[in-house]
């Protein structure tokens, strides 16, 4: 294993310039690793996250393949037996109370054994977004004799594929072939304006009975609210007392989600290429990402509007808010040619152009809703901005790429690696050395912009 000096002082194709602050980058990183995985932030969130090691990992593969390797197989070995990727992993050696939901409320190794949750580690039961499969993908293909010499893929791709199939088999709660989230929390847009109307649904846990830890470092002006929180709890209890069984439950939040539907066809393609470099069939996998494709456009698409919207399963209708979700299928590689159209002109409109920063805000700029600095409620995030980059060169945009690719590294530089930042001023927000931010940037700064979208 690299040590952290042979991580930052390994050569780079970046010019110059790019030294300083792919030195700054690689920092974050060496310093938020615990020895197994990267923590998104030593204080805000001191446990193991899902998609951040997905977006941890397509960094890290430019500083050390094999520790971007362990970063997902270590996520990977937290897989239930049902295949659900659980959206934390605990650390046992923190106390409980350094976050909220801890161990003793999740309480997976009991209340999940039915469903296959491991006996050796806490975790929650709720997932988030499936980029690992692209993530794997991408750590594969930094290195493939390395790849090939640890046979990463013949371990992780089977692991994977099971992932898959726990979404599209208990998931599709709507039958309409895609996947539905079942918490605020899965999609990863916690209190996204399109779960608004959706929560008035939930009766809240009193405040008496939970202590939020995300506000000893995050302000309150900038996370979600007590009322909505709340809500989280409840939802999440419910689930809990459930044993986790999808098929028990009685969902009072189930939505289908644009980016995570996305995030999914993008992960089959990849799931696909696996197969193939492992000399195995990959039809399957290539026939679910055509079939998921036509779901999405067929169930999720919105021509007046120029990008998908949230369907709520309860309702069976289309959730009027605009938000970046609606944009990130533009990373799906065989969208309608009408559609991507559409989306470009959508991601260049006012509504979702932020000249000062170049970067997407998280919510419609003209919407009700808008807030600057909240959470998911207007900031721009730079996992989604690297997600909307990738799709803008898949599908040709190269110059708005680009302009988003700058937009992109000089505000996460000028923030200090943050979580989020206003996207009208590039103000900091929420915690900083944030390690996903980190780590895209050093994936921007050495990929190949011709390769980025393939």
């Amino acid at each position: 294993m690299n040590s952290p000096l042979d991580l930052l002082d390994r050569p780079a194709p970046t010019a110059p310039a790019d030294l300083t602050l792919r030195r700054g980058a690689a920092r974050v990183l060496i310093d938020n690793w615990t020895g197994a995985s990267t923590v998104p932030s030593r204080t805000l969130y001191p446990h193991q996250w899902s998609w951040d090691s997905a977006f941890v990992a397509i960094g890290l593969r430019h500083l050390s393949v094999r520790r971007a390797q362990r970063e997902l197989e270590s996520l990977l070995a937290a897989q239930w037996a049902d295949g659900r990727v659980p959206h934390i992993v605990f650390n046992p050696a923190l106390p409980h109370d350094a976050y909220f939901p801890s161990p003793d409320f999740w309480r997976s190794s009991t209340a999940g054994r039915t469903a296959g949750a491991p006996s050796s580690v806490e975790t929650s039961g709720i997932v988030q977004p499936p980029v690992h499969a692209l993530a794997a993908w991408l750590v594969h293909r930094a290195d493939p004799a390395e790849s090939r010499r640890r046979g990463f893929l013949a371990r992780v791709r089977p692991r994977l594929a099971a992932w898959h199939d726990y979404l599209l088999g208990r998931r599709d709660l709507g039958g309409g072939g895609l996947a539905a989230v079942v918490h605020p929390w899965e999609p990863g847009m916690d209190n996204s304006p399109s779960w608004d109307r959706a929560l008035k649904r939930v009766e809240p846990s009193p405040p008496d009975t939970f202590r939020r830890a995300d506000l000893d470092h995050g302000h309150p002006a900038d996370r979600p609210t007590d009322l909505d929180y709340g809500r989280y709890v409840r939802l999440a209890t419910e689930y809990r007392e459930a044993g986790y069984d999808d098929r028990a439950v009685r969902h009072r939040f189930a939505v289908e989600d644009p980016a995570f539907n996305a995030l999914l066809i993008v992960s089959e393609l990849a799931l696909a290429a696996m197969a193939r470099e492992l000399g195995l069939p990959g039809q399957r996998h290539t026939e679910r990402a055509a079939g998921l494709t036509r779901a999405l456009v067929d169930r999720l698409w919105d021509e007046q509007a120029g990008l998908f919207r949230v369907r709520d399963l309860h309702t069976g209708a289309p959730v009027d808010e605009r938000t970046v979700s609606g944009l990130i299928p533009l990373l799906v590689p065989r969208l309608p040619e009408h559609i991507v159209r559409r989306l470009h002109t959508t991601l260049t409109g006012a509504r979702f152009s932020a000249p000062a920063t170049h970067l997407v805000p998280s919510y419609d700029l003209t919407g009700h809703a808008f807030d600057p600095t909240r959470y998911w409620r207007g900031p721009a995030w730079f996992n989604t901005a690297w997600l909307i980059e990738r799709g803008l060169r898949t599908h040709g945009f190269q110059t708005d790429a680009e302009r988003l690719r700058t937009g992109f590294l000089t505000e996460a530089g000028r923030s200090g690696f943050a979580e989020y930042v206003d996207p009208a001023t590039g103000a900091a927000c929420g915690t900083r050395r944030f390690s996903w931010t980190a780590a895209l940037t050093l994936d921007l700064l050495s990929t190949d912009p011709k390769e980025a979208g393939s």
